[in-house]
């Protein structure tokens, strides 16, 4: 009933807004004030009692960090487990992984970010028995690690794998040939880390006495260097590897350490492609057998090795091919008797399947067409598989359980918009984070046996009181129809919206293959700035074209080969047909977007200049011949396989077409889309004698945030969206009478 009751306080709350709504928002309130900031769990680990939860706090007042341990079922604090105020030699920590057996905590401080996802840091062991603490290395280092013991602690330094024996402190150096820019053990290299999304490249068998990892041999893959200009009188460089669409990749190979013999083995496969990587490496339950997903450079083929650590035998146990590119999955999960559950697009919808240890497919677990967007776990003592789907709309996501045969699906998940689920060790309990685009971030404690609500841990109930206090309008949910296809779309109108008057309309996309931005959940920060421009008196909306995910892999995999074609005829399709409402002036429609967003709003400016009248770029790509291998391949193969592909839709062929207004913005520091791509854009439009502009952001990097940066962006991009398409808001329609005619 209490969660019923906050769900009551957000819907009076909201019904409050018509009469409450007053403030209007500032650049200020979204990103120098924290106005609209949610709460949220930080950090959250369930403990292996399957009774308790821990999480990390953060007391700025005090100075001081606290991983704190808390009942599920009452939702109090049973103990602070950990408090940097009361260790010596250890002022704060940012993050923290438990050993195995939870007597063991691993304290990271002093981190610094390398790339996306990469960093280095200073890590401490902190044994929660003794009450004492203990320096990984006097280094910064990377991605350390547990053993399944306890007793040891693996990690990155330098290229190299490195083994800290916690009892004795002697640490082993397993590998020795690492050096920057040519050779890596454990973690991975830049296009890996990006487009495969993890850093650590090592893995513990269940008995650590073996650890298996991958080699990259960067030697022959170009460099790509940055100036970094920072604050001294001469700038420096950052050179790093970054093998673009086309070009060398690392030499990829896998490797076995054995601790008790002190020798390492490279694994080798029995594979029909010579060109590979190896996006994930885990070992089975089994401590002598380790799995490998391998896969070809085209990325249509997907290749799951179980591989015995002794005789060195390789076995494929489940081959996955598609015409267009296979997804990796993270979903794999090794039963007590070493069957498998894996997640695969093969029916045309991503779903869940169950194999024998030898790849004899037992049954697919669930199916419709409709997505499973997240996978759980397993209880072997219920025997149900825990996963979210979009199985209730697809801006929707909802927690379902199933049994592993396929039987007996429930949905756990009770109010509709986005669901996701924490659960507890032993599948008693989950925490529930549910928010919808007019609720913001509601935390549950639920019981995982039907999904009732226990106890409600964070409601955000102020956060909405502060936006009930603007003058905000929910989004409105629709579908257009476009190129015979049902697009999902959002729109956000002015508070005060006439449909005898006319306003310009301003277009957000993102449009990358398989992402999504039309979806049920709460305000981001860009959707305050897109409740500031309709309290200027903008139109705003969003909608997801072809390629975009969520709906199955034809609607997705359509842009095989052509990215940029399709979802573009989708944009300016869109555009039109928006153009033809009476309350829309078809004669001031602008577009914007970020990364591949930035894309594609510069081939809407070229290639629809009859339609669009300006558009902003930030951090583009402008041409895929510049962007990495992995990425670019799996959607277009390679340059010199599909020449047309890459130059056909790539704005940078386009700027001759441009007539409207285009703001170009980049980040000097980008190591993910290079400022090349702009500079190479810009050249392109002096030569074409094509006026625009444009803003440079030293050293930053491809998120362009840092200190007032954030503000100073926005400042830019509101600025410019006034001066080219702010002029006659609110005029009267023109329009109506020519609509009423058609019908």
């Amino acid at each position: 009933m209490q969660y019923y009751k906050y769900l009551l306080l957000f819907c009076f709350l909201a019904s409050a807004l018509s009469s409450a709504q007053n403030k209007l928002i500032t650049l200020e309130d979204i990103w120098n004030d924290g106005t609209f900031r949610t709460e949220r769990l930080d950090a959250l680990h369930s403990m292996n009692n399957g009774q308790e939860y821990s999480v990390l706090n953060l007391d700025r007042d005090n100075g001081m960090t606290t991983i704190d341990v808390y009942d599920y079922k009452t939702l109090e604090k049973v103990k602070t487990l950990v408090n940097s105020s009361a260790i010596k030699d250890l002022n704060y920590f940012t993050n923290y992984t438990f050993s195995d057996d939870e007597n063991q905590v691993l304290l990271a401080t002093e981190e610094a970010a390398i790339f996306r996802r990469s960093t280095l840091a200073k890590y401490y062991v902190y044994n929660v028995k003794s009450e004492t603490l203990l320096l990984v290395a006097e280094d910064k280092i990377q991605e350390p690690t547990f053993s399944p013991n306890g007793k040891m602690v693996a990690y990155g330094l330098n290229n190299n794998l490195y083994i800290k024996d916690l009892a004795s402190g002697k640490t082993t150096q397993v590998t020795a040939d690492g050096v920057k820019n040519k050779i890596i053990n454990g973690i991975t290299d830049w296009v890996y880390e990006e487009e495969f999304g993890f850093v650590r490249a090592f893995e513990w068998n269940a008995d650590s006495d073996k650890i298996a990892f991958i080699r990259f041999d960067e030697t022959a893959v170009p460099e790509f260097s940055m100036d970094v200009y920072g604050k001294d009188l001469y700038q420096t460089q950052n050179v790093f590897k970054y093998p673009k669409a086309g070009e060398a990749n690392a030499i990829v190979s896998l490797h076995v350490y054995d601790l008790k013999k002190n020798e390492t083995q490279a694994v080798t496969v029995d594979k029909t492609y010579s060109d590979f990587y190896i996006p994930r490496i885990e070992w089975t339950n089994d401590p002598e057998v380790l799995s490998a997903q391998y896969m070809n450079r085209h990325q249509d083929a997907l290749d799951l090795w179980l591989v015995n650590a002794k005789t060195k035998e390789a076995t494929l146990t489940i081959a996955e091919t598609d015409k267009a590119y296979v997804d990796v999955t993270d979903n794999l999960t090794f039963l007590k008797d070493n069957s498998i559950i894996w997640t695969s697009e093969k029916d045309g919808y991503n779903h869940i399947y169950h194999y024998t240890k030898k790849g004899k497919l037992i049954n697919q677990v669930t199916k419709g067409n409709w997505e499973v967007t997240n996978y759980y776990g397993y209880d072997e003592e219920t025997d149900k598989i825990y996963y979210q789907s979009v199985e209730n709309g697809s801006i929707n996501r909802d927690v379902y359980s199933i049994k592993l045969d396929g039987t007996d699906k429930q949905r756990l998940s009770k109010a509709q918009g986005t669901n996701n689920a924490d659960f507890s060790a032993d599948f008693t309990y989950f925490i529930n984070t549910y928010s919808s685009a007019t609720t913001p971030p509601l935390y549950t404690l639920n019981d995982a046996s039907n999904g009732d609500v226990i106890k409600t841990i964070k409601d955000n109930a102020e956060v909405l009181e502060v936006v009930s206090e603007y003058k905000i309008v929910p989004k409105e949910f629709s579908t257009i129809r476009v190129n015979g296809n049902d697009l999902n779309m959002w729109t956000i109108k002015p508070a005060d919206f006439d449909a005898n008057k006319e306003y310009p309309l301003f277009m957000y996309q993102y449009s990358g293959p398989g992402s999504q931005q039309v979806a049920n959940r709460w305000n981001v920060a860009n959707d305050y700035w897109y409740q500031m421009l309709a309290q200027k008196g903008y139109i705003v909306a969003c909608v997801d074209g072809r390629g975009t995910g969520l709906k199955g892999a034809d609607f997705k995999k359509v842009t095989q080969n052509e990215l940029g074609k399709y979802e573009l005829e989708d944009q300016i399709e869109a555009a039109k047909q928006l153009g033809q409402r009476p309350y829309i002036d078809e004669a001031r429609i602008g577009i914007w977007g970020w990364s591949y967003g930035g894309f594609m709003s510069s081939n809407a400016l070229f290639k629809g200049n009859d339609v669009f009248k300006m558009a902003i770029a930030v951090a583009p790509v402008t041409s895929w011949r510049f962007y990495d291998s992995i990425y670019t391949e799996r959607y277009m193969t390679t340059p010199q396989e599909n020449a047309s592909g890459y130059d056909d839709n790539s704005p940078i062929n386009h700027v001759d077409k441009l007539k409207g207004d285009f703001l170009l913005i980049h980040g000097t520091g980008d190591d993910n889309v290079h400022v090349q791509n702009t500079m190479r854009m810009v050249e392109a439009l002096i030569q074409a004698d094509k006026q625009f502009e444009w803003m440079i952001y030293p050293d930053k990097n491809h998120g362009i945030y840092g200190g007032n940066t954030r503000l100073h962006l926005y400042k830019k991009m509101t600025n410019f969206i006034d001066r080219t398409l702010g002029d006659k808001i609110g005029t009267t329609s023109v329009k109506m009478e020519a609509v009423k005619v058609k019908g």
